[in-house]
């Protein structure tokens, strides 16, 4: 059998609680477009938000009027979801733990080698991800293009994971590539 090619993501879809709780934070919170609702057509007791995460694709939520906000984490076990994360500039980046803040927003920050992260919960336990690049992608090249050229050289060097070096000997690699295709 031939394998199945995926071509990106196209919607996520999360159980959430109430209609306002779920505008409140991915549109009151994070600035996502509240694009339309109806009803979730598997389920007549829902109703189905439709929020744009900024590239057109779509964060999808399914409500219920008669449910409460969890008020804990959502659990991390096999099969779970251990957190979703949304790209943001470098200055959305920068102003998120104040913005957070004058949410009542609980948050951790992390440097991750090649990313730095903000982590937070909704409502209802979700572990959201504001994660952003420590680099610019290079015209004509994919943030992915990046990564892949940058683990290599992290695994060629035996390093433990990677850093801005590799990054910037990464995007060098790639930037000598399209020069050679152009001379």
């Amino acid at each position: 059998m031939k394998r199945i090619q995926v071509q990106g993501v196209h919607h996520i879809t999360l159980v959430g609680s109430t209609r306002q709780s779920a505008i409140d934070f991915w549109q009151g919170v994070l600035g996502m477009p509240f694009v339309l609702e109806q009803p979730n057509l598997g389920n007549p007791d829902e109703n189905h938000l439709y929020f744009d995460p900024g590239d057109g694709r779509l964060i999808t939520v399914f409500t219920n009027e008669s449910r409460v906000d969890a008020g804990r984490n959502a659990p991390r076990e096999i099969g779970c979801v251990e957190h979703i994360a949304f790209n943001v500039s470098r200055a959305t980046f920068l102003q998120a733990p104040a913005r957070l803040t004058a949410h009542g927003i609980a948050f951790i920050q992390r440097d991750r080698g090649f990313m730095d992260s903000i982590y937070l919960h909704d409502a209802n336990g979700l572990k959201v991800e504001l994660a952003c690049y420590k680099f610019e992608v290079p015209e004509g090249f994919r943030a992915v293009d990046v990564l892949m050229r940058a683990q290599l050289l992290r695994m060629a060097a035996g390093d433990h994971h990677i850093t801005d070096a590799h990054l910037a000997d990464a995007i060098a690699e790639l930037m000598a590539t399209r020069e050679r295709l152009m001379a």
